[in-house]
């Protein structure tokens, strides 16, 4: 692994350890030339994925700017970070299993709105607006009616009360 100080190979692993969830091993490394300590992770790819621009332009899949994407449209909203990672874990086991080495960026674009729908409406709608290259407010109204017809997941089923027992 080369040093992100020095450029120096020659790195040396000093600690190997699961992440939380035990989808990727988190390995901390230093650089015995200019003493430089980082943290890498290590995750399974299960197959190469590319993915195929709305022009034509092939790029490798980056697991990467999926997060950053997705760390965008989170900015300042309070939602667990394993949830999020859960999520992105989710996404890229999806397209790995799709047994297509290329991937319409359609199809990345759908799959994170979807999930951000389950995690925060607001950061479903940030990114929509993004994704779907909003124009005008209608634009918004019309996501936003869509978000309001839909029945909530979290809310529990209202409870029936009790009457009251006379003593």
């Amino acid at each position: 692994m080369r040093c992100p100080y020095c450029g120096s190979l020659d790195t040396q692993v000093k600690d190997s350890r699961p992440t939380d969830d035990s989808s990727s091993i988190r390995r901390r490394r230093i650089c015995p030339d200019c003493g430089g300590r980082f943290t890498t992770f290590e995750r399974v790819q299960l197959r190469e994925l590319t993915v195929v621009k709305r022009s034509g332009r092939r790029v490798p899949f980056d697991r990467d700017k999926l997060q950053q994407s997705v760390d965008v449209a989170l900015r300042k909203r309070s939602v667990d970070p394993d949830r999020v990672e859960r999520m992105i874990n989710g996404i890229v086991r999806q397209l790995e299993s799709m047994g297509e080495g290329d991937v319409p960026s359609e199809t990345v674009g759908e799959l994170v709105m979807e999930g951000l729908k389950g995690l925060d409406d607001v950061a479903y709608v940030r990114f929509a607006s993004v994704y779907k290259n909003f124009r005008e407010a209608r634009d918004f109204e019309e996501i936003l009616g869509k978000l309001a017809e839909e029945p909530e997941e979290d809310t529990p089923p209202a409870r029936k009360k009790k009457p009251a027992q006379s003593e």
